[in-house]
């Protein structure tokens, strides 16, 4: 692993002094140390909401705070942090169970996401927040071709309602199937139903985002997008 640990540095542009950080930054909970990457993941998660916000402020210096909102989580979520946890390849980097290492671990969403966030607390804490800022905004640009509404942001719920309304003649049903975790960690999963059938279901750190993801799939399904 020692090498893997020298790439991510190489790839972040960053040298840890505190290798003990970037260590328990990539310790998934699985491989059973006395430490793990919760905590970090826990601050990387508010550092980088910070980070993302501030950075779009600063870009889209005309559009109203609802469309900032909009965009923020579209790039502060699951998916957009597996996207950029990929562009620096740290699915080879973690450390894991042999469990959960052959039940292909390196490659799911949710633990790459985590990792990552985990990696930003990790930068924080010993670089500070313009060090992590200027490791972060350029990962984030080269995972985008462009940022901005059109690009980036669409609205799954909407399009979803708009083409069962047009087609059915009726709105999606949304149910909460269950929540699990910690406090500072829930997550949801919620399916899209229509005429009493479910359609798809999904997870999401907030019930808006698990309705986003749950709609995403069931368009894909119905409408082939």
């Amino acid at each position: 692993m020692q090498k893997s640990l020298e790439d991510i540095q190489k790839r972040l542009d960053y040298q840890f002094e505190n290798q003990n950080l970037i260590i328990e930054a990539l310790t998934h909970k699985s491989y059973k140390r006395p430490y793990n990457n919760e905590r970090l993941e826990f601050l990387g998660d508010a550092v980088l909401d910070l980070i993302v916000g501030e950075y779009l402020f600063f870009k889209f210096t005309n559009i109203p705070e609802g469309d900032l909102s909009k965009l923020r989580a579209s790039l502060v979520n699951e998916k957009g942090f597996e996207k950029l946890a990929r562009i620096l390849k740290l699915g080879e980097c973690i450390y894991l169970s042999t469990a959960e290492e052959n039940n292909n671990g390196r490659e799911k969403p949710s633990l790459l996401s985590n990792a990552f966030e985990a990696v930003v607390g990790a930068l924080y804490l010993e670089a500070g927040l313009e060090r992590t800022r200027s490791i972060v905004v350029p990962v984030l640009e080269s995972a985008y071709e462009k940022i901005d509404l059109d690009s980036i942001f669409r609205d799954y719920k909407t399009t979803l309602q708009e083409f069962t309304q047009a087609n059915e003649g009726i709105t999606p049903e949304y149910i909460m199937e269950r929540s699990f975790g910690p406090d500072h960690q829930k997550e949801f999963e919620i399916s899209v139903n229509i005429h009493g059938k479910q359609i798809s279901k999904a997870l999401g750190k907030s019930k808006k985002e698990a309705q986003q993801n749950a709609a995403q799939i069931a368009l894909e399904i119905l409408v082939k997008v």
